[in-house]
């Protein structure tokens, strides 16, 4: 028996909390982001996003062609061209991704003096910063 009952993506086996896991990677928001300006071959992502390994990118860019954001082209050249380009449905996901990135960049300060807020009061408190973190953090990019 099937029902209508809206999606629970706070459910482990939810459909849509998939889909929501995989865009939230940021890695593919990196990616999408950069093949919304224009189709992009490997080395070029490779060299634009700062820290991505060839292995996870090759990873990431897999997983975004499964679910349908990318296609991938091969280029018969010796060596072989390869180049990404998002598909209709990529693209539509890429233009929800403008705003986010725009809020994080206008927020960003927000962020950070929060950030050096907590610190400092769990300095001061003798709780100390939580493990795996510094008293300064970097600023991330969308």
């Amino acid at each position: 028996m099937q029902t209508d009952l809206p999606p629970n993506t706070y459910a482990a086996d939810c459909p849509t909390r998939q889909i929501l896991d995989r865009i939230a990677d940021k890695w593919a928001v990196l990616i999408l982001q950069l093949l919304a300006d224009e189709p992009q071959r490997f080395n070029a992502l490779r060299r634009k996003i700062q820290g991505l390994s060839q292995k996870v990118l090759s990873q990431t860019l897999k997983t975004l062609e499964r679910d349908g954001f990318v296609t991938r082209t091969a280029f018969p050249t010796v060596p072989v061209t390869v180049e990404y380009a998002l598909t209709p449905l990529g693209a539509s996901l890429a233009e929800t991704l403008t705003p986010l990135s725009r809020w994080a960049e206008a927020h960003i300060k927000d962020v950070e003096a929060a950030r050096a807020a907590f610190d400092h009061r769990r300095a001061t408190s003798g709780e100390g910063v939580p493990q795996g973190q510094t008293e300064s953090h970097a600023p991330v990019a969308l």
